[in-house]
């Protein structure tokens, strides 16, 4: 059985998602964060020394990383869905958007949450970030508006990956300039798997 270790209104909750796709059993184990740091909760640090989630259990194994979890639990337990042929070209561009989440567009998206706690003090730093913001929710939107999901027409673990990204962008209210991009977040929320892992994970503050 896998167990995966959920946080709310985290990464975590992508991997509900893909095990809601994949039809995989699992049990999960929920932490809250704390109302007043918005941080992990010290409990996590008993499954992973970092104490952050994703985390999952399996086979005695215990994975951290969202697009670590992400590979193993399509290449043992997808048959073949989600992901491209390993000896296409596009599997390369799905292992490049598996990195692309969390290597490139998470960060300004990140920097902007965290300086924009700073008041007046991190003024001078917004120009920089949101033109990253930009840079990288603009060339979303550029592939979405050719095809419905990141490598065409059906859905891939590299949508999964993706999804926090669109999410965040949703919740710091920057969609309403990138119409592909926000029709490809709304897409995916109406997938019945995904509203069945909401409603399996618990309080999600980026589900529509």
């Amino acid at each position: 059985m896998i167990t995966v270790h959920h946080l709310n209104n985290s990464r975590s909750q992508r991997i509900l998602w893909l095990l809601e796709e994949l039809g995989v059993p699992y049990e999960i184990k929920r932490y809250q964060r704390d109302p007043k740091t918005n941080l992990a909760p010290p409990e996590l640090k008993a499954v992973h020394p970092l104490g952050k989630s994703p985390v999952i259990e399996e086979n005695g194994q215990v994975l951290i990383e969202s697009a670590a979890i992400i590979d193993s639990l399509i290449r043992r337990h997808g048959a073949g869905r989600l992901q491209p042929n390993p000896a296409s070209a596009d599997y390369d561009k799905y292992v490049q958007w598996l990195h692309f989440a969390e290597g490139s567009a998470m960060l300004p998206l990140m920097l902007n949450l965290y300086v924009g706690r700073l008041g007046e003090a991190g003024a001078p730093l917004h120009p920089r970030i949101e033109s990253e913001v930009a840079n990288y929710l603009g060339y979303l939107n550029d592939v979405l508006a050719q095809t419905p999901y990141l490598l065409g027409d059906e859905l891939s673990g590299a949508d999964i990956q993706m999804s926090f990204i669109g999410e965040v962008a949703g919740a710091q209210g920057k969609l309403q300039a990138y119409p592909h991009l926000a029709a490809w977040v709304q897409r995916f929320q109406e997938r019945p798997a995904y509203r069945k892992a909401v409603e399996k994970g618990g309080e999600y503050a980026f589900a529509k």
